[in-house]
């Protein structure tokens, strides 16, 4: 969440460059909140025909960098605040200059961030707030971001190293927590690029957490090293989390796992006639 920036409630997808101390964003994300346009893309190729010394100077000041977004690390046209403020030059855009007052308190707030770590999770409860969610909907989605990080540092200890292993793993707590794997799982909610756990209910938050703290807390106790001691440990935890889910439906007869989302409404419409 902390990747993800907003805009006059827009997402931009942005990295942290360590060694410059700058933020990097996604260039597609400004045009298109920019522009509105229906094609970022082809407007970044038309913009560039348009104005020759910015094509000529792309590729220096546009690196392609990894991101992190809902749907996983993707490969994008990035740029830093000095060079989008070269490529606003190019957008006849009356948002252009509210856009710059945004970039320069977007770096302020992430030098106060790394002093006082805490602002990040303010931001992020802010952000939720700001996207339509309930307050305590909020506190279990940042608890479970928590219990995440803490299975994830355990995870590191213990060899794991690999994109694809932290993957497998995460897979293996979901499908035995909820009979699905992250992606059957997105396919149930009808979801496609989001973040799955921003769209889970509160049970469905509930034993996500329970499935992850109890894979950190056999890894722990049983000291598991590597990748196949660690996928155990993962479907052990994820089991405990499963066993309790079906108790539950059980005693009250109705399932935990949910197509419901937190999709706005016109992205509810589209999913509707695309399935119809």
């Amino acid at each position: 969440m902390s990747q993800i920036k907003l805009f006059e409630n827009k997402q931009i997808r942005s990295v942290w460059n360590e060694t410059e101390e700058k933020w990097y964003f996604s260039v597609q994300d400004v045009i298109e909140v920019l522009t509105d346009s229906a094609d970022p893309k082809q407007y970044i190729k038309k913009m560039r025909s348009r104005d020759p010394e910015l094509a000529k100077g792309w590729v220096q000041f546009v690196p392609t960098l990894w991101i992190d977004t809902p749907g996983g690390k993707q490969k994008m046209n990035c740029a830093n605040s000095e060079s989008l403020l070269r490529i606003i030059q190019s957008i006849p855009s009356p948002k252009a200059e509210p856009f710059k007052l945004w970039l320069a308190k977007i770096g302020a707030e992430r030098m106060a961030e790394i002093e006082n770590p805490e602002l990040a999770t303010q931001r992020t409860r802010e952000l939720y707030k700001l996207k339509g969610y309930p307050d305590d909907w909020i506190e279990k989605r940042m608890r479970s971001i928590a219990i995440r990080e803490e299975l994830t540092e355990e995870w590191s200890k213990r060899g794991i190293k690999e994109k694809m292993e932290y993957a497998i793993l995460t897979a293996e707590i979901s499908k035995a927590a909820f009979g699905l794997t992250p992606k059957e799982y997105k396919e149930v909610k009808g979801l496609k690029s989001q973040n799955l756990r921003d769209h889970m209910t509160d049970l469905e938050l509930i034993f996500s957490m329970l499935g992850e703290a109890s894979t950190k807390e056999i890894a722990v106790n049983t000291d598991t090293q590597g990748f196949d001691e660690n996928k155990k440990a993962a479907r052990a935890g994820g089991k405990i989390a499963g066993d309790a889910r079906k108790q539950l439906e059980l005693k009250s007869g109705k399932s935990v796992v949910t197509g419901d989302n937190f999709l706005p409404e016109n992205k509810r419409k589209e999913l509707k006639n695309n399935n119809d």
